[in-house]
């Protein structure tokens, strides 16, 4: 199935108009041979007796008589049957396989032995006008007249099969009928595919298709329109508020994003007063705090209380740095990734770090001084914790250019795989990590997360097999 709606509900659609036109095709099929079927049968039987009919009165004229009785029943036209007395039976060629003609054929001849039990078994055969044999001699339809074949046989402008029943009456003497059927056209019944059926069908199904295609399009879009007002909002962009017009449910839907969407931003905004607040009241009674430890006689006391306060004061400061990082309010452009990285780069070598990069040439849409945070953090960690570091830049496997990976590798002594899943928690630090950084708080890996979730990427953590860790941030292109 597709992945959208309007694919998946015109799958169903068109799927359902299909079945329901082939199943009542079938049985317009089946009911429409049952009819022709007996239409075929009854017609056969009647033309059969008028057939029969008139054998029996050619049978009792004198024979030097009936050549004069068929001119003179030429001459009148209107009749019947097209008939000719023949010394043989004339070959005729018949129309072929058609389930409707054998059937009107094996009808007509049980009638006819029925009607002339004494008379020899009849010939009986469909076959088509133009050409058509009427005499032993090798006379056809087509070296008649017009006026002795115009009314009988159907020759103009559509053919319709002809009937031909021969009957031998008497020895060298054979009685040649030839006529339509009541429904010359009979034979077409037989195919229930008409050409302008299908052509019906076809117009159903695509007058289906094109207004499926256009409602599901106008419910989706209000619904798309939400989406991306979601994903917007997600990653911290200015939301227009949506249009509540449309369907119940969306109009329900939309007043509840709305509402959601009010909620949370008062939600970020309190949190970052109370922080804030939090912040400034703290730094008051820990300065009171330092400047009463100076009063204290015991020297190593006073240190403890010192250090103790300058870690409170450290953690309080972290902790607001790490909201105001979170939420850096700045409008997406293009950013150059190699200029970026090579800023950071250039002071890090200044400093005596070895790092190796290779410019891509690769731009992404994002939030500059975001995204240059996120990536920063973990260039430093990288720098803290590994003697080498490796920065790589490339469009991510699969993606078809829609994400781009840039994987930063130190070459320090990793992190346990039962640590992995912690690194990102607060306050997180491990034992080698707080000896070679002991002014870090473990802020910095949550901190890059959140930016980079924030651009609708992720951020992943993983021990190289060669040592060190590897963190790859993975961001949408566009």
């Amino acid at each position: 199935m597709p992945d959208s709606l309007l694919g998946r509900l015109s799958v169903v659609m068109i799927f359902g108009v299909l079945v329901t036109q082939v199943a009542g095709g079938l049985i317009w099929a089946v009911q429409l041979r049952s009819k022709s079927e007996a239409e075929t049968r009854t017609a056969a039987q009647h033309l059969a007796h008028s057939a029969a009919s008139a054998i029996r009165y050619f049978m009792t004229l004198p024979p030097n008589y009936r050549p004069l009785m068929i001119q003179q029943l030429r001459e009148m036209g209107g009749t019947r049957f097209f008939i000719n007395a023949n010394s043989s039976a004339v070959a005729v060629k018949s129309i072929g396989d058609s389930r409707l003609a054998k059937l009107a054929i094996d009808v007509a001849a049980q009638t006819l032995r029925e009607d002339l039990p004494f008379l020899p078994e009849a010939r009986l055969a469909f076959a088509w006008p133009d050409g058509l044999p009427v005499a032993s001699d090798g006379l056809t339809v087509n070296d008649l007249p017009d006026n002795w074949v115009q009314h009988i046989l159907m020759t103009k402008p559509n053919s319709a099969p002809v009937l031909v029943i021969q009957m031998q009456v008497e020895s060298g003497r054979w009685i040649y009928l030839a006529a339509l059927m009541p429904n010359p056209y009979f034979l077409d019944s037989d195919n229930p595919l008409w050409l302008d059926r299908l052509v019906l069908q076809g117009l159903s199904l695509a007058a289906i298709l094109l207004l499926t295609i256009l409602v599901v399009r106008w419910t989706t879009r209000p619904l798309a329109a939400l989406a991306d007002a979601a994903e917007a909002f997600g990653k911290g962009e200015t939301v227009p508020s949506l249009p509540e017009t449309g369907s119940r449910e969306y109009v329900k839907t939309a007043r509840a994003f709305s509402g959601m969407r009010e909620r949370i931003k008062r939600y970020l905004e309190d949190r970052e007063r109370l922080f804030v607040s939090i912040s400034h009241d703290l730094r008051t009674p820990i300065t009171r705090l330092k400047l009463r430890t100076e009063l204290m006689d015991d020297d190593a006391m006073r240190t403890d209380f010192h250090d103790d306060l300058d870690e409170l004061d450290m953690m309080v400061k972290g902790a607001l740095q790490s909201v105001k990082d979170s939420d850096i309010h700045e409008n997406r452009t293009e950013v150059r990734l190699d200029a970026l990285v090579l800023r950071m780069i250039r002071d890090a070598r200044l400093a005596g770090h070895e790092i190796a990069f290779t410019p891509s040439g690769i731009n992404v849409i994002a939030k500059p001084l975001a995204l240059k945070r996120a990536i920063g953090n973990l260039f430093d960690n990288a720098l803290y914790y590994g003697q080498k570091v490796e920065i790589s830049i490339r469009p991510s496997p699969g993606a078809e250019g829609d994400l781009v990976e840039i994987e930063i590798r130190d070459h320090g002594p990793g992190v346990p795989e039962d640590a992995m899943g912690t690194l990102f928690q607060p306050y997180v630090r491990l034992e080698h990590g707080r000896a070679q950084n002991s002014g870090g708080m473990g802020l910095g890996l949550g901190i890059s997360r959140n930016i980079v979730q924030a651009h609708g990427g992720e951020l992943l953590l993983r021990n190289h097999p060669e040592g060190g860790l590897m963190a790859t941030i993975i961001l949408p292109a566009r």
